[in-house]
């Protein structure tokens, strides 16, 4: 199963950029084949083919929508901004996962359009599915800067970190994570093994390893160095093609390894800490 989703994304990556300059199929009609199946009303899984009208511009989201509207309102979906920011409609549509709401049916192949839950996740209903256990991985990351500093204890001393430009640009392209799920469907090593936190808690490993506000070093290289943690990424890749904002959790990743190695020399400086009152009392005179 794992394997023929790797080769979905292959296929995909190969296709993107013909997607892109190549014309868009224009359909009056699609049909959706949706995956149902809801364990604690005894329903089995199965496959409801259901058709709904669409203009170039629909999305997957925008059809299950109208299906849920017009044709079937017990189609169970999770969704919220619509705008590829929250990642809540995430799923397989034709056996690769994505967002429903960045996906346009214009720019899929054929005539039916198959949406089925996320693999790797614990299903509850039809297309949704439980995220308990990937936010418990993304916890245990502690994503958030550590330094006693970080912490506002008293308003009457506010102070901000000094940061250049170069300190920003080593960990913004891994701050874009909206915590999907995409990745983590899509990695192999997840299918197996319950306990590997998977490339998007393990990018964010890397995005506070590398913040120089951050000063909890090497207590994030051990939360990670683990038979079960960032030994078990067997580099498929696969996580970077299906990410939606540019994250590339596996270069995060690698980049990771890589100073845990030795291969890379961390020479992060801590960034100075400044008193934002007196900067402003400066200012004023």
């Amino acid at each position: 199963m794992t394997e023929q989703v790797i080769e979905k994304i292959e296929s995909m990556e190969k296709k993107r950029e013909k997607e892109k300059h190549g014309k868009e199929t224009i359909r009056s009609s699609v049909v959706l084949k949706i995956y149902r199946a809801n364990k604690r009303a005894g329903e089995q899984p199965h496959y409801d083919s259901v058709e709904v009208p669409v203009q170039r511009w629909t999305t997957v989201l925008d059809a299950l929508l109208h299906a849920k509207q017009y044709k079937d309102p017990s189609i169970g979906i999770r969704y919220s901004c619509r705008m590829a920011s929250c990642g809540s409609c995430g799923m397989k549509i034709n056996g690769i996962p994505r967002l429903a709401c960045y996906t346009k049916v214009s720019e899929l192949e054929g005539s039916t359009v198959t949406v089925e839950p996320l693999a790797n996740f614990p299903h509850i209903r039809d297309l949704v599915t439980d995220f308990a256990q990937f936010f418990s991985h993304h916890h245990d990351v502690k994503p958030f800067v550590q330094n006693e500093n970080a912490d506002i204890k008293d308003k009457n001393k506010l102070s901000e970190f000094m940061q250049s430009p170069e300190d920003l640009d080593k960990f913004l392209q891994f701050s874009y994570c909206i915590k999907c799920g995409l990745c983590y469907s899509a990695c192999p090593t997840v299918a197996t093994d319950t306990k590997f936190p998977g490339p998007q808690a393990l990018s964010q490993a890397y995005r506070y390893f590398i913040d120089n506000r951050d000063n909890a070093t090497k207590d994030r290289i051990n939360i990670v160095d683990d038979k079960h943690g960032i030994w078990r990424c067997h580099f498929a890749g696969s996580c970077s093609s299906v990410c939606p904002k540019g994250v590339d959790p596996a270069l995060g990743i690698q980049l990771l390894r890589g100073h845990m190695l030795g291969f890379s020399k961390n020479e992060k400086k801590i960034a100075d800490l400044q008193d934002r009152l007196r900067k402003d009392e400066e200012a004023k005179q």
